[in-house]
């Protein structure tokens, strides 16, 4: 019997991401059935059971009345559900191993970046100063952790090893040994005051966007070794106000700020996030996972599927994540 094809929506991303690429990756591991590469391929839409995509346009998924599954080929799925004419079947996330150590990667080496004092260390090198100050013990910082799926409990389950005092917040409640877990709205202050290093690994939603604001910061702890709270965002660029967050570096509310991710990719020139003395950013690479590992996580769960298995990491519609 013939199986239903796979239909391939990619736009943007680097070479290692570019849509021929994809096509190469797929053709392999789904060498049974036909991979369409849209938009350069002719091909029969109802002949399209699923779609593997990256940043769809508005409205690109609408055309596939037979589509059964949509997978996403990145861990955000905020721009899909943004698109209201998205067809009503199942959208499955990334979850591979590989995206979830690089994340903690990640956030292992900002967190330690900070508590080391590398950005004093740095401009002492540029200034050839010799002048170092006491280090404090891993066991002097709370690090807040915002989001406990499987990213942020793998994130903080590392840092607590390296003696950290590590806490995390999420919508839900969550247990994670060694962590002090938060949840709900009543909760969220209690884990902002007793955090001097945070953790941004939320999904971008309705309730989150912004969420990273000067009230919040405000609410941070203020007598930490570090001298002013520190915030890492390696989640969604929605998530920050960027005003906020320049204003509060400026004046002393955050003393530091490691950013991947931001409103608008790539990064203006002339945003003050370039130069900025306290900011440590990268360009939303922090889990750029190996696209070999997603194409075979997309394979194995067609099989799976088609042979009446539950797909795995779909997203509740109602939640955006």
């Amino acid at each position: 019997m013939k199986k239903g094809a796979l239909a391939l929506l990619v736009h943007g991303g680097t070479e290692n991401w570019s849509p021929e690429r994809w096509k190469n990756r797929f053709n392999e591991v789904c060498s049974d059935r036909r991979v369409v590469l849209l938009p350069d391929m002719a091909f029969d839409p109802a002949e399209i059971h699923y779609a593997a995509v990256w940043k769809p346009a508005p409205g690109e998924l609408a055309a596939f009345s037979n589509l059964r599954v949509i997978f996403n080929l990145g861990a955000g799925v905020d721009a899909l559900m943004a698109d209201n004419s998205l067809p009503k079947v199942p959208l499955v996330r990334v979850a591979v191993a590989d995206l979830t150590f690089r994340m903690t990667e990640y956030v292992v080496l900002h967190v330690l970046m900070h508590h080391r004092q590398e950005l004093y260390l740095r401009e002492s090198q540029r200034e050839k100063r010799w002048a170092p100050r006491a280090q404090w013990p891993a066991g002097a910082i709370s690090v807040g952790i915002m989001g406990l799926g499987t990213l942020g409990a793998n994130a903080a389950e590392a840092l607590r090893h390296l003696g950290f005092l590590v806490s995390g917040w999420s919508r839900s409640r969550k247990q994670i040994d060694g962590i002090a877990c938060f949840h709900g709205e009543a909760e969220f202050d209690t884990f902002l005051r007793q955090t001097d290093i945070l953790v941004s690994l939320l999904p971008l939603t309705p309730d989150t966007r912004h969420i990273l604001d000067r009230k919040l910061f405000a609410k941070l702890k203020r007598d930490s070794p570090l001298g002013a709270p520190v915030l890492i965002n390696a989640g969604r660029g929605g998530l920050q106000n960027e005003a906020d967050i320049l204003a509060c570096l400026d004046d002393g509310t955050l003393g530091a700020a490691s950013l991947d991710v931001f409103e608008k990719e790539p990064l203006p020139a002339d945003s003050r996030f370039w130069t900025h003395p306290k900011v440590v950013l990268t360009p939303h690479n922090a889990a750029d996972t190996d696209a070999d590992e997603i194409s075979k996580y997309v394979a194995r769960q067609i099989e799976r599927f088609e042979a009446g298995g539950a797909l795995e990491n779909v997203v509740d519609l109602a939640r955006g994540y």
